[in-house]
């Protein structure tokens, strides 16, 4: 699974975008990566793999080192998309010619 489909796994499961969980974190002043991942688990019921990938885009951001360009855990680039997955670019459907 790539980085990016842990945190629309995320979502899903909470019903929080990364964004807004980086938000949180701030309001409640946050920072500790421990702190993070013990407050994830208990508030929402996150498991340690998505708890540490919440944690690393709270603490990082969206930017991370790509590692697997092939196969299940490859994601397209090395930027995450943390405005949730309502907010990614669907893309653009080609047209096609109908022959006669």
């Amino acid at each position: 699974m790539s980085f990016q489909a842990y945190l629309d796994n995320i979502e899903e499961k909470t019903g929080k975008t990364p964004k807004q969980f980086i938000a949180e974190a701030r309001k409640l002043k946050i920072t500790e990566f421990k702190d993070i991942i013990v407050w994830l688990k208990r508030d929402y019921d996150l498991g340690t793999g998505h708890a540490r990938a919440i944690a690393y885009v709270i603490r990082n951001g969206a930017e991370f080192e790509l590692k697997h360009t092939t196969g299940v855990h490859r994601d397209a680039s090395g930027t995450l998309n943390l405005a949730g997955k309502a907010k990614k670019k669907k893309p653009v459907a080609k047209k096609t010619v109908k022959k006669k």
